[in-house]
């Protein structure tokens, strides 16, 4: 293996930098090329692609978002564009890839790997933390970070005018942030997609509240909730407390996408970087690189996609029990 190629796609997440640099330095250790793609599978099929160097990836481990750029490709969820992209990673004599990203990404790679037989290794970079096969993916903790100063500035707020407050948190498919932030900024209620919580039950956990002198509530709210998203849910709620008046909702949005990365996520994505080039060192293949329990560890594409990543219930009873 002489030539490496490595790719940032799908959605940024604050850390994708540090595990391009680890991936750059690992190779320039061992004695390998390596080139950027950039703009993922768009790049690819475009042929932008860039040698990279250890000058290239100087003061970029502090960076969030990702300096290869990403974008969407429909163009390479077809056979004639995945050709495309492999006659010019050929033209570049790559031996291989490294794919920072999430499902999507490693969809992507998995279709390439089976068509084409070109070496690939995933990194998983989401703030979702939706993978399977990792404890954590690059961006989560600081997405978590960053939806917990949001939360304690609101609660701040709420305090002053007596609100119920519903934050809405990203979270398509998957209540992680939600619920760490949830319980970190003291949230009286936290729906997630992975438990259904009723409006009636939402109702209840804020009449507690009342009951208890509270003034105040935070109901923090993953948007894909099955009751809706924030404003439908606080809609639901006002219709069926007459006397709900003061109620603000707050979209934290792509907010969170950004950010400097904490140590935890550069820690994260360096181990992770390092350890995808020695994975293809070692000949391993149409897998993602993760760590769980604290050991690096290597999951196929097909389970990493397909498989669901469990949400921990005892966060979810800890809200509960924290909010009284």
């Amino acid at each position: 293996m002489k030539k490496i190629g490595v790719f940032t796609s799908g959605g940024d997440a604050p850390g994708m930098n540090a595990a391009l640099r680890a991936v750059v330095r690992g190779c320039i250790y061992y004695g390998i090329e390596v080139y950027g793609i950039r703009y993922g599978y768009k790049g690819m099929i475009e042929g932008d692609i860039i040698p990279l160097n250890s000058h290239s990836v100087s003061n970029i481990i502090q960076r969030a978002g990702t300096v290869l750029k990403s974008a969407r490709c429909q163009e390479f969820r077809e056979p004639e564009g995945r050709k495309k992209a492999f006659d010019n990673l050929k033209k570049f004599g790559i031996d291989a890839l490294i794919a920072i990203g999430g499902d999507g990404t490693f969809t992507g790679a998995k279709v390439f790997f089976e068509e084409h037989a070109i070496p690939v290794i995933g990194i998983p970079g989401t703030i979702d933390n939706d993978i399977y096969g990792t404890d954590k993916t690059i961006g989560f903790d600081t997405a978590v970070n960053t939806a917990l100063s949001a939360v304690d500035n609101i609660r701040d707020t709420a305090d002053s005018h007596d609100r119920v407050f519903f934050i809405e948190v990203m979270g398509r498919d998957s209540g992680y942030i939600a619920i760490q932030s949830g319980i970190g900024g003291g949230a009286e209620m936290v729906m997630v997609p992975e438990t259904k919580t009723t409006i009636n039950e939402v109702i209840e956990a804020l009449q507690k509240g009342w009951s208890r002198s509270k003034t105040s509530s935070i109901v923090v709210i993953a948007e894909g909730d099955e009751e809706g998203n924030a404003f439908e849910i606080s809609e639901k709620v006002k219709a069926r407390v007459k006397d709900l008046k003061d109620i603000r909702v707050t979209i934290l949005g792509h907010v969170q996408r950004g950010g400097t990365p904490t140590a935890q996520d550069r820690i994260l994505a360096s181990r992770l970087g390092l350890s995808a080039v020695e994975g293809l060192r070692d000949g391993k293949s149409g897998v993602m690189v993760g760590v769980i329990n604290d050991e690096v560890t290597f999951t196929s594409f097909g389970d990493s996609i397909t498989k669901q990543k469990p949400l921990n219930k005892d966060l979810i009873r800890m809200v509960e029990i924290l909010s009284i």
